[in-house]
C-alpha cells in the first residue's frame, strides 16, 4: 500500500486534467494547517479539497457524510504531526483528494448503474498478512485464473463498471493514471523494480478504504500518531460495506467471476471484514517479521523521500513497527474467533520455493477448481516474473533505529501463536 498513487482524476470525458490543486472554495470553513516545514500555505480546508474534487470531476455527490470525521482528524493530524516538506504538502493533497474525487466517482457510478445493487459477491479471496511477505506475488497469480478478478488499479482510483479490455488504451482516464506510473518508473526506479505497478494491474484495495478515511494507507505514507489512535478505534464496518458495493458496481460486467483481493490493512479490521463479507475465504501469508519489517521500512523511507523533516530514518522505523505489530495482533485475536477452516496459511519460503505448488494448495484447502486455463495463465505469469531485473531491494533494521530484538518482542505473540 506504499507508492507513488497519481490522485485526483475525473471519471469522465475528456479525461483527468493533471493538477496539483484545485480552486479555493469560496465560502471555506476553518483555518489553513499550520506548522508545515516547506513553509507551503497548507493542504486545504476540508471546504477547499471538496471544492477541488468537484471542480477535476464535475461532480458534487459525495454521498452519506460518514467520512467527515476522519477527514478532520487527518487533516488535524497531518497539520500537527506530519512536518510536511513543500513536497509533501501536494503530495498530501493529492491523496486526501484523491479519496474524495474516488467518491464522487462511485457516488455517480451508483446512480447511473442501479443494478450493481443485484450483482453477488460471493466466496470472496482475501489475501491478508504484513506487508512484504508475498502478497502481491500471490494476488496476481491467483487473479491469472481467468474465472477470477481483482481490482485494477485505474479502477480503484475512478470506479465504474470495468469497460472491456480492448478500450482502455483509448481511455483518457486509463491514459493519465498509466502516464503517472511511467513518470514514477523514471523517477524511482529502485520502488519499482521492488513494487512495480501499471494502470491496468491489480493492486491493493485500500483505496476503496479510503474513500472512507479508514485506512492504514495514510500512516505508511507519514508520520500521523493523531490519526493513527483515532482509527484504531473505529468500527470499519461501514467502510467495508462501501468497500462492497464498490466491488458490486466494479464488478458489473464481470460478475459471474470471483473477486481476489488483497490488502495489509485488512489485519485492523477482520471481524468488521468478514460482518461484511461473511463467507471469504482468507489466506494468510507470513515471513519472519524482521525481514518484513525492514523491508517495509526501506520501501516507505523510498516511496516518501523529500516528503517530510519527520518521517524518515527512526521514526519511519518506529511508527511501521509499532503499526504492523498492532494490525497483526489484532488479526491474531480476531482470526481465533472464527472458523478455522476458512483460513489457510502460506509461508514466504514455501511460495517463493514453489510458487504454483502453493497456489494450488489453496484450491484445495478451499474446494476450489483449477482449471488448465487457470494453471497456463499461472505459469506465463510466472515466467514473466521470473525475467525481471532491476536494482536489488537492500535493506537493514539498523537503517531505521531498529533491533531484531525490539521486533521479536512486538512480535512475540504472533510467534507464539505461531509456534
Amino acid at each position: 500500500m506504499i507508492g507513488g498513487i497519481p490522485g485526483g482524476h475525473s471519471p469522465g470525458s475528456p479525461g483527468p486534467r493533471p493538477r496539483d490543486e484545485g480552486p479555493q472554495a469560496s465560502g471555506a470553513q476553518g483555518g489553513r494547517s499550520p506548522g508545515l516545514a516547506g513553509g507551503d500555505e497548507g493542504i486545504g480546508t476540508a471546504a477547499e479539497l471538496h471544492a477541488a474534487a468537484t471542480a477535476l470531476t464535475g461532480l458534487a455527490d459525495f454521498g452519506e457524510d460518514d467520512y467527515r470525521d476522519g477527514l478532520a482528524v487527518l487533516l488535524e493530524s497531518y497539520a500537527r504531526d506530519a512536518g510536511l516538506t513543500a513536497k509533501g504538502v501536494r503530495v498530501a493533497r493529492a491523496l486526501v483528494r484523491g479519496a474524495l474525487t474516488a467518491r464522487l466517482s462511485s457516488q455517480a457510478g451508483w446512480t447511473d448503474n442501479p443494478g450493481y445493487a443485484d450483482v453477488r459477491i460471493e466466496r470472496p479471496i482475501f489475501v491478508i498478512g504484513l506487508p512484504r511477505t508475498g502478497t502481491t506475488a500471490l494476488h496476481r497469480l491467483l487473479t491469472a485464473d481467468p474465472a477470477h478478478q481483482g481490482l485494477e488499479a485505474w479502477l480503484a482510483e475512478v470506479p465504474q463498471p470495468r469497460p472491456p479490455r480492448e478500450t482502455w488504451p483509448t481511455n483518457p482516464v486509463f491514459q493519465y493514471i498509466q502516464a503517472g506510473f511511467e513518470r514514477h518508473h523514471v523517477l524511482h526506479p529502485e520502488f519499482m523494480a521492488v513494487h512495480y505497478m501499471a494502470a491496468d494491474q491489480v493492486e491493493e484495495c485500500w483505496q476503496l478504504l479510503r474513500q472512507s478515511m479508514r485506512s492504514v494507507s495514510f500512516e505508511c505514507l507519514g508520520h500521523l500518531p493523531g490519526y493513527s489512535a483515532w482509527l484504531r478505534g473505529q468500527d470499519w464496518t461501514g467502510a467495508y460495506r462501501r468497500h462492497r458495493r464498490n466491488l458490486q458496481l466494479i464488478g458489473l460486467p464481470d460478475r459471474d467471476r470471483r473477486w481476489v483481493l488483497k490488502n495489509p490493512s485488512h489485519l485492523f479490521a477482520l471481524d468488521a471484514l468478514l460482518r461484511v463479507y461473511p463467507d471469504a475465504l482468507v489466506i494468510q501469508t507470513h515471513r519472519d517479521p524482521r525481514t518484513a519489517i525492514a523491508s517495509v521500512c526501506s520501501l516507505a523511507a523510498q516511496a516518501t523521500a523529500g516528503w517530510s523533516t519527520t518521517f524518515r530514518g527512526k521514526v519511519i522505523g518506529r511508527d511501521q513497527l509499532e503499526t504492523w505489530a498492532t494490525g497483526l495482533a489484532l488479526f491474531t485475536q480476531a482470526r481465533a474467533r472464527h472458523d478455522p477452516a476458512r483460513f489457510y496459511d502460506v509461508v514466504y519460503d514455501d511460495f517463493v520455493a514453489d510458487p504454483l505448488g502453493a497456489v494450488a494448495a489453496v484450491y484445495e484447502h478451499f474446494g476450489l477448481a483449477l482449471s488448465g486455463h487457470a494453471e497456463d495463465g499461472m505459469r506465463t505469469l510466472c515466467g514473466q516474473s521470473g525475467g525481471a531485473s532491476g536494482p536489488a531491494h537492500r535493506y537493514a533494521l539498523a537503517d531505521f533505529g531498529l533491533t531484531g530484538t525490539q521486533v521479536d518482542e512486538r512480535f512475540a505473540g504472533y510467534s507464539r501463536a505461531r509456534a
